[in-house]
């Protein structure tokens, strides 16, 4: 039997008034031993429930507990998804894990392909290694949105490049999903020579047979590091090819437009930004589905500058700061300092581009850089506040990817930094609201 270790109750919550204690453990509800965290979520969502309990002393507690409906019950557990994690047994030729070098921290190295972790944090499934009781308790469960890679919906083609011989089963899985009411957002990674061209063109055909249980389809580019040794030979989207895979989709999006009211396969920003072309307008993302995959986030960021500066009366800020980004977005965040200091007086933003050496040429977005490459290109001036975006650290600690703490830059470069989370808000609200800023 799974054990459901509990390790906090919320305060206030219905699981602390009926006496439900960090170190007792959950049993049962209505009956039903609780396998993991998507049947827990899905029972505690009744208005009346009965959950059993063992106490740390051994006793046996039944709750009889009548709630609204949809009403959490406040129980945090050990492990959140009751069960070991379902790792992933594709062996992808564009896997960006098995392109990273030794030592960095250990959790980049874990590879999930699990239906849980798609429904509770947007993880993308391949769905290689799901049972058919799997997708049933999805089916029964309502599990939605699910985020599945597609990236070719060719049999023999989707083996190939996942190197996984039930890769090829796709469409007969998204079959099974058809007449329900879960909602798909799927992913294609971009690999030219394999699934670009004509079997993209394909791909996204197939796709919009799904429509509207795939609701949206998000077209990323592979990422390439220089640790690629051993492994099969890929490069990445050139500009010219960044240019016509935009010209392609956006046909695509047209003729979707018309026919089913929704764009349905939008491009990853790095497209635009690699092309050199103007990015879409904001209104053209729609719902902002795939938002997390780096669809639209330059488009969300800029409204977001817009509008906090619409806010702000005319004012005058003596305060110099340096804006750290990677080469992709560098023109992009230079057009955002000019429209941040046209109304702001006195206020002086410099934005650094941080090439990234540790990874190689071909990685390109900030959330790669590392602290050692901010370490050796950063040139400092005591009298700047130096901004870093926090995709660069590990969501928890203020950890780069090769395990350089933020101290450690801190101590080495001698300057005052600010972390920022990465939106338009956050980044106006930093330079406006921030004092002195002489503590670090």
């Amino acid at each position: 039997m799974i054990r459901n270790l509990i390790i906090d109750v919320h305060k206030g919550s219905i699981a602390e008034e009926m006496g439900v204690e960090k170190g007792d453990l959950l049993i049962s509800i209505d009956g039903n031993n609780v396998e993991d965290c998507i049947e827990y979520k899905f029972l505690e969502t009744s208005e009346e429930v009965v959950v059993e309990i063992q106490k740390s002393s051994g006793e046996i507690w039944v709750l009889e507990i009548e709630k609204e409906m949809d009403e959490p019950l406040g129980i945090l557990f050990e492990n959140p998804l009751m069960d070991q994690v379902k790792t992933c047994q594709n062996k992808c030729i564009f896997c960006f894990i098995d392109q990273l070098p030794k030592n960095l921290r250990s959790s980049l190295y874990l590879k999930d392909d699990d239906s849980r972790l798609s429904f509770l944090m947007g993880n993308y499934l391949t769905l290689t290694n799901m049972k058919k009781g799997e997708i049933e308790k999805i089916k029964k469960f309502g599990i939605s949105p699910l985020k599945i890679s597609i990236h070719t919906t060719n049999t023999d083609l989707r083996v190939k490049m996942l190197k996984n011989k039930n890769a090829g089963k796709i469409l007969d899985i998204l079959n099974e999903f058809k007449s329900t009411n879960i909602e798909i957002d799927c992913q294609i990674v971009l690999v030219p020579g394999y699934n670009d061209k004509v079997e993209l063109f394909n791909t996204i055909s197939d796709l919009i047979e799904y429509h509207p249980t795939v609701r949206s389809v998000a077209v990323v580019p592979v990422g390439i590091t220089k640790y690629r040794k051993g492994l099969v030979e890929l490069r990445g989207v050139t500009k010219e090819e960044s240019r016509q895979t935009i010209e392609s989709i956006h046909k695509i999006q047209n003729e979707c437009l018309n026919k089913l009211k929704t764009r349905f396969v939008f491009l990853g920003d790095e497209f635009y930004l690699k092309a050199g072309t103007g990015m879409p307008s904001y209104e053209a993302y729609e719902d902002f589905n795939v938002l997390d995959n780096g669809v639209g986030m330059l488009r969300v960021f800029e409204k977001e500058v817009v509008d906090q500066l619409e806010l702000i009366e005319p004012t005058f800020l003596d305060k110099k700061i340096t804006i750290v980004t990677g080469y992709l977005a560098y023109d992009f965040m230079k057009r955002i300092a000019s429209m941040i200091v046209s109304k702001v007086d006195g206020l002086d933003i410099n934005v650094k581009c941080i090439r990234n050496e540790f990874f190689g040429p071909e990685v390109t977005v900030s959330g790669l850089i590392t602290g050692v490459d901010i370490m050796n290109q950063l040139d400092v001036e005591p009298d700047n506040v130096y901004l870093l975006p926090n995709n660069m650290f590990k969501k928890d600690e203020f950890i780069f990817l090769d395990n350089t703490h933020f101290q450690d830059l801190v101590e080495q470069l001698g300057v005052v930094f600010r972390i920022v989370e990465v939106s338009g808000k956050a980044l106006i609200k930093e330079m406006m609201e921030s004092e002195r800023w002489e503590d670090q």
